[in-house]
């Protein structure tokens, strides 16, 4: 019963928290300077682990695909399976699992690190709200940069498996990207990129819930990060399942 009710604690303050900060978004001042350096920060710097994600799951479908679709003589195919693969499911939702792994556990350590040094406490005494000063711009940033993240990975997805097209199996790149573009539809791209802002949101939230409420000194901030690893991913593979339903639906 115990860890139930600390579940229904930890969903409500990471709710309330998540309305407060989309509240504060929209108030004045705009954080705009703490937004673009978060942008820098969470975003670009993220730019080449994503890729070279993207790139090599792009290879491999193809590479597997290939073999597999070669007993029924369906080799053609193969772009067809890498690009809805990628679009639909595997561009949104590793390209958020990397940014959890990276962003979130940062965000948790930073401003895990911050509470326990009582500089966050500093914030509230000098009349600051810490929710507007550090959550918001890192919440922008977040839904700003995980759609243009995923985007950008998708590409380069397709671009793996057209690598992998060309080099072991033969087939020549135009023939690839005409398969490609006869079988994307822009509801497609839809579908997959709708599911980045939900993702955005549960990375923001929950690492910077946990951020604000390590406690225990450097032991606690190293609990307070691996949690939000965990219960980021959990999140965005529960949600992306129903997502993924709601989009068929509609």
């Amino acid at each position: 019963m115990e860890p139930f009710l600390k579940g229904l604690e930890y969903v409500g303050g990471a709710s309330q928290l998540a309305w407060q900060a989309i509240r504060l978004s929209v108030r004045r001042p705009f954080e705009v300077r703490s937004i673009i350096t978060q942008l820098f920060h969470l975003g670009v710097m993220s730019l080449s682990i994503v890729l070279v994600t993207l790139l090599f799951t792009g290879m491999v479908i193809a590479i597997q695909t290939s073999y597999s679709l070669a007993a029924y003589g369906a080799r053609v195919y193969v772009a067809k399976l890498v690009s809805l693969s990628v679009v639909l499911e595997l561009g949104p939702v590793l390209t958020s699992l990397m940014l959890a792994a990276r962003v979130g556990a940062g965000i948790t350590a930073d401003l895990g690190s911050m509470k326990v040094t009582e500089q966050v406490d500093a914030l509230r005494a000098l009349a600051a709200n810490p929710v507007k000063k550090l959550v918001v711009p890192r919440l922008i940033a977040l839904l700003i940069m995980v759609p243009l993240l995923t985007a950008l990975a998708i590409a380069v997805g397709v671009i793996g498996g057209l690598i992998m097209a060309v080099t072991d199996m033969g087939q020549s790149g135009q023939f690839y990207m005409q398969q490609v573009w006869q079988t994307v539809m822009i509801s497609d791209l839809f579908r997959g990129l709708g599911k980045t802002p939900v993702f955005a949101l549960f990375i923001a939230i929950i690492s910077c819930y946990n951020g604000l409420n390590a406690t225990g000194g450097a032991e606690g901030v190293g609990r307070a990060t691996r949690n939000t690893v965990v219960v980021t991913a959990i999140c965005i593979f529960i949600s992306n399942f129903f997502l993924a339903k709601l989009f068929i639906w509609l």
